[in-house]
């Protein structure tokens, strides 16, 4: 039994690049893969949100409102409901001033289970060192 471990971490803030959407829509995307593995084979996806990356996590987002465009934060709710690891860096939300109640921590409206973990960027790091392959957004 095998298990690959992908970590995406989104460093770039939602504005002006569409690469934090899509380092959320490959970490997703990633958990369709098991109709081609082994039995008993895993692909598991760690989501870390860094730097100006923490902007994405902000809750009460306005996208298909304003813009006809599914949110950022629907695609974080998705991923929580894949039941994928979502962090974010707690020093870098201090940074900007913000909390743990400014960001989307839950999908409890899609049925989800899994909740968004602000944590040190230690634990972060420790994530970064065990995955098998690390893409950054």
């Amino acid at each position: 039994m095998a298990t690959v471990k992908l970590g995406f971490i989104v460093q770039r803030p939602p504005y002006k690049s569409e690469n934090p959407k899509l380092a959320l829509t490959h970490a997703i995307a990633s958990q369709s893969v098991e109709m081609y593995l082994n039995d008993g084979d895993l692909v598991t996806a760690d989501l870390a949100f860094v730097g100006d990356g923490v902007l994405n996590c902000l809750k009460n987002q306005k996208a298909m409102d304003k813009y006809g465009l599914t949110s950022t934060e629907s695609h974080i709710k998705s991923a929580l409901m894949l039941d994928l690891s979502v962090m974010v860096c707690k020093e870098d939300l201090e940074r900007f001033g913000l909390s743990e109640d400014d960001v989307v921590l839950d999908a409890e409206e899609f049925g989800a289970d899994m909740v968004t973990k602000v944590v040190p960027y230690s634990e972060i790091a420790k994530m970064m060192e065990d995955s098998n392959h690390l893409l950054f957004f």
